[in-house]
């Protein structure tokens, strides 16, 4: 009887201990503290984007053609060069026409002298009115003939109308052309244009000058940024959009007409905006409403509803319910109990949550 009474005395003290250590463990009247890894929300500028898609565009572009008919006696550029406004392309085999256009300059003049004769003649009444008005008509159209040949002449040499790339040579030396015959084409690629149509619900915030980023499957690894320069002030109503027209600066010649461009449209730009890592989302109301636990001076976790913002890579904005500064938890949420402390995980665990 001693025995066990010495025993149970000896077992006392250790479940005291034990029961001790486990209430410790759960912390005052409730389930063991939470650890979570926090960041605080940060602000920053913002830029509202939509993405669409369009095409490049020459700033300008002509196929040049001959005015008249004649034989190519020089080519003066090669495929694919830089060329002034004004500079030679081709020049035309001038022979026939200064030909013609010295004669037509002696049939001028031959008209020319007998008008001033029968001017005379008239006043004496040794001709008829009707004599000098058929001489003078001959005058006119010998006049006429005279300043046709001379544009011809001009003509006989083909020039760029304006600064560019040249394209494809379509004649060659001594070949017989007509009126109208291509030459070649001259392009103007910088600046170049996007033309790219937008859905109707977004014009009400489309303004000439918002800036535009684009990207060409050529260059995946390159952003080319421009302006709108035009909206239109119609909507097509078969798809219910508009279009707009954007230029690009394309100092390199990279954009060809006729790309594919991705583009995105910044719509507005946020001064001062709260951003927060995406994972910091516990629950999702709806697109534009979610939860997130907030913990404050005291270590201790809200569950706060937010409304959002623009999204971005692993990063959303909060328009409404949380302050620059504040700590939302981005790991740990599942055992957060709203109203209960957590622990802090040390800084460098939300290192991978923080962007520049």
């Amino acid at each position: 009887m001693k025995l066990d009474r010495l025993l149970f005395l000896l077992l006392v003290p250790c479940l005291l201990v034990a029961c001790k250590d486990r209430k410790s463990t759960a912390g005052p009247g409730g389930p063991p503290t939470a650890q979570v890894v926090v960041v605080p929300a940060k602000s920053q500028s913002l830029e509202e984007k939509i993405s669409l898609v369009g095409n490049v565009l020459a700033n300008e572009a002509v196929e040049v053609k001959s005015e008249i008919d004649g034989t190519v006696s020089e080519i003066h550029f090669k495929e694919g060069q830089s060329i002034e406004k004004g500079a030679p392309l081709v020049t035309l085999d001038d022979r026939k026409l200064r030909a013609e256009a010295q004669q037509a300059d002696a049939n001028f003049k031959l008209s020319e002298s007998n008008v001033e004769r029968a001017r005379q003649l008239v006043k004496e009444n040794l001709i008829s009115q009707q004599e000098f008005d058929q001489l003078s008509f001959t005058y006119q159209a010998t006049e006429a003939n005279l300043e046709l040949k001379r544009q011809q002449l001009r003509d006989v040499k083909i020039t760029a109308p304006f600064e560019g790339v040249v394209g494809a040579r379509f004649v060659s030396p001594g070949q017989v052309i007509s009126k109208n015959s291509p030459i070649t084409w001259v392009t103007d690629l910088d600046p170049v244009k996007v033309d790219v149509n937008v859905p109707e619900r977004f014009l009400g915030q489309l303004k000439v000058g918002q800036a535009l980023d684009i990207k060409v499957a050529a260059y995946p690894n390159e952003t080319f940024r421009g302006k709108v320069y035009f909206v239109a002030q119609n909507v097509d109503p078969s798809n219910r959009t508009a279009l707009i027209k954007a230029e690009l600066a394309n100092p390199d010649y990279k954009l060809k007409p006729g790309m594919f461009a991705n583009l995105e449209l910044t719509m507005a730009t946020r001064e001062n905006a709260v951003v927060i890592p995406e994972v910091a989302l516990t629950r999702v109301l709806d697109n534009n409403r979610a939860m997130v636990f907030v913990v404050d001076s005291n270590n201790i976790a809200q569950l706060r509803p937010v409304e959002l913002g623009i999204r971005m890579p692993g990063e959303v904005e909060i328009q409404k319910g949380i302050e620059p500064g504040e700590i939302v938890i981005v790991e740990g949420m599942q055992k957060t109990i709203p109203g209960r402390p957590v622990k802090l995980a040390p800084p460098e665990a939300a290192a991978r949550y923080q962007r520049p």
